[in-house]
Parts: C-alpha cells; sequence; structure tokens
C-alpha cells in the first residue's frame, strides 16, 4: 500500500472540503435564485409582526366573529345557497363587492391613520362604517366585535400607558371592529397589504365555519371553498388598499335584505 509523501495526508482532505464548500454554495445559490428574496437574517421583528397578524386573523380571538353569519343563513334558508358551488360563489361575490370595497378599504386607511397619530381620520372612518349599516344585525356586529377587540386589547396593553390612552381614545367613539382591526395591526411592522390579508383570511375563516354549519357542508368542501377565496384575497386587498375615502361604498341591497329577513328568521343558529 503506497502511503502519501509528508505533508500530503493534511492538504488532501482540506482541498476536498474546500471542494465541498464551493459545491454548497452553488446550491445555495440555486435555492435562493428558486425562492426569491428573502428577510434579512436577524430579522426577529418581523417574525413578531407575522405572529401578531395570524394571532389577529384567528377564529380563536375572542372578539365572537363566529357568532355571526352576515346573510348567509338567510340565504340558505331562502334556498340562494343550497350546497358547495353556490356558498363558494356567495362567499367569493361577497369578498369583492362588499369586503372589498368597504371594511377592507376602511382597514386599509385606519392603519395608516393610527400609525400618524390623526384620531380625527380615524373618527371619520368610524363613524363611516357606523352610518353605512344597512340593517341592526350588522350594525350589532360591527360594534360588538369592535368593543370585545379593545377590550382585548386593553388586556394586552395593561403597564403600557401610551397604548392604553390608544385604546381609551377608541373606546369613545363607540368603537367598529375594522378600526379596532387596524389599531391591533398598526402596532406591528406589516405593511398595510399584509394586514388586509390577515383581514381578510379571518373573515374568510368564520364565514367558511357558518357555511359548514348552516347549509350544511362537509370539512373537505369547507376546504376547497377557503383555498378559493385564499386565492382571490390577494386582488382583493389590492384593490381595497388603491380605493380612496371617495371611492369606498357598502352598497349590496340584497345582502342587506338578507340580512333585515335574518334578523326575524324563525329558525337561526347565527346571532341577530
Amino acid at each position: 500500500m503506497r502511503h502519501p509523501p509528508p505533508g500530503r495526508a493534511i492538504q488532501a482532505p482540506a482541498r476536498l472540503s474546500f471542494a465541498r464548500q464551493r459545491a454548497a454554495k452553488a446550491l445555495n445559490r440555486q435555492e435562493a435564485a428558486a425562492i426569491g428574496p428573502c428577510a434579512p437574517k436577524g430579522d426577529a421583528l418581523a417574525a413578531a409582526s407575522l405572529l401578531q397578524l395570524i394571532w389577529l386573523a384567528s377564529p380563536a380571538l375572542p372578539v365572537g366573529g363566529f357568532s355571526y353569519s352576515e346573510g348567509l343563513e338567510a340565504a340558505v334558508e331562502c334556498g340562494s345557497v343550497a350546497g358547495e358551488s353556490s356558498a363558494s360563489d356567495w362567499l367569493a361575490d361577497q369578498l369583492h363587492l362588499t369586503l372589498a370595497r368597504s371594511d377592507l378599504a376602511v382597514v386599509a386607511k385606519a392603519v395608516a391613520a393610527w400609525r400618524r397619530g390623526d384620531l380625527a381620520h380615524v373618527c371619520e372612518l368610524n363613524d363611516w362604517v357606523l352610518q353605512t349599516r344597512e340593517t341592526s344585525e350588522l350594525r350589532l356586529q360591527a360594534e360588538q366585535m369592535g368593543r370585545s377587540l379593545v377590550e382585548w386589547l386593553r388586556n394586552q396593553d395593561a403597564g403600557d400607558a401610551a397604548r392604553l390612552l390608544q385604546a381609551q381614545a377608541l373606546a369613545d367613539m363607540s368603537p367598529t371592529y375594522p378600526v379596532a382591526f387596524a389599531l391591533a395591526a398598526s402596532r406591528t411592522q406589516a405593511p398595510v397589504r399584509n394586514v388586509l390579508l390577515a383581514f381578510a383570511f379571518g373573515w374568510a375563516e368564520n364565514m367558511v365555519q357558518a357555511a359548514l354549519k348552516s347549509v350544511p357542508l362537509g370539512q373537505s368542501a369547507g376546504q376547497r371553498i377557503l383555498a378559493r377565496l385564499a386565492s382571490e384575497i390577494p386582488a382583493a386587498a389590492d384593490h381595497a388598499h388603491r380605493l380612496l375615502d371617495s371611492e369606498r361604498q357598502a352598497f349590496s341591497p340584497m345582502l342587506a335584505i338578507l340580512s333585515a329577513q335574518h334578523e326575524t328568521q324563525y329558525s337561526r343558529l347565527f346571532r341577530s
């Protein structure tokens, strides 16, 4: 068996290690190109903001969103929604025709207003939500969920005088849910578009659960509907983000009629 000359036994593993390092770097470059731009290393704040948005979008957040069907139960009662396909179409239309043009647009403006400390604009947005709710049921939902989120914020902010003052300022306005959500999300470093995605996905999860119970549907059907809504939420968020205050609207007459009918519906699963 041949032995390498003195010194060569140490150099060979070094050359092999260098070759492996070059191969690993090349692989990393290929993976980075496939994945796209990444957040900088050590971006703990971005992670905290992401987790906060996930928390705010969770159906487990104690604001009572699960207890409302937003007219869907009445649509089931009158036969307009009778299965997976019609439920999917109904919720997709609601996303684009009502949520994107009203509540999502309010959240977009309110996040910016909270971040710059513009309470006058916050109050205007909150008043707009209250004034454009077309039924007692829809206004009850906006107010009850708004109050609940303010109480949640107070619990989270105990000991932080500046944040408690913000929560109190909102409480004095008869808070609505979109404006309260915007306050909670404004405390993160998340871009406004990400805040809108979180708000819309939280709405979608609650509405899909309402469809599962009222149509009724199975879990697999619910997941297919949620997948469709998730694919359409980015476009709805982008549309809402572009709207000026003068372009925002809350015009959905059939939804208002169904919500009013739901208030006196004989048998109900959801709050009225």
